[in-house]
């Protein structure tokens, strides 16, 4: 990956959660917690969702960066969602936990060196796991919920 593409992931990855808020705004507050779509979580869930994967992440991105090969363990995203309890919870601090982390994580991508970039891990799920590879998947994260949150708002509206 080139500096350039590293640039242009990250930011993607620092416009996520504006991306997220622009999709919620103006989505019915009676319908949050509405499972629009059969076998989807809703936008309530996604938010929740968006907050403990992001909590996540930066510990993983952490981890990679201070840690001598870390193991990088997966987990139940549709569990948590349940176990949880994603859609009895008030979601405005999940949404402050998804920015704050964000925001905190995209000061250290953008101090990372070349030496930094190249750590790598091992993911309990898919194998080796480096910086890069977190970024690819953690940039396009937030958008592609967004994503799903204007579908569900869609489905209302249609």
């Amino acid at each position: 990956m080139t500096n350039e593409e590293r640039k242009g992931l990250i930011a993607k990855y620092a416009a996520g959660y504006d991306e997220v808020t622009a999709a919620l705004d103006g989505f019915p507050g009676e319908k949050l917690d509405a499972n629009l779509i059969p076998g989807k979580w809703s936008a309530k869930e996604i938010v929740h969702h968006l907050a403990d994967s992001e909590t996540t992440s930066a510990i993983r991105l952490r981890r990679l960066l201070v840690e001598d090969n870390p193991v990088i363990q997966g987990y139940d995203q549709d569990a948590y969602a349940v176990r949880l309890k994603y859609n009895e919870r008030d979601m405005d601090p999940s949404l402050e936990a998804f920015r704050s982390a964000r925001a905190t994580t995209v000061q250290l991508l953008e101090l990372m060196s070349d030496e930094d970039w190249a750590r790598e891990g091992t993911h309990s799920e898919s194998g080796r796991y480096t910086p890069e590879q977190w970024l690819a998947i953690y940039a396009a994260h937030a958008h592609n919920h967004a994503a799903q949150i204007r579908r569900l708002r869609d489905t209302i509206n249609s």
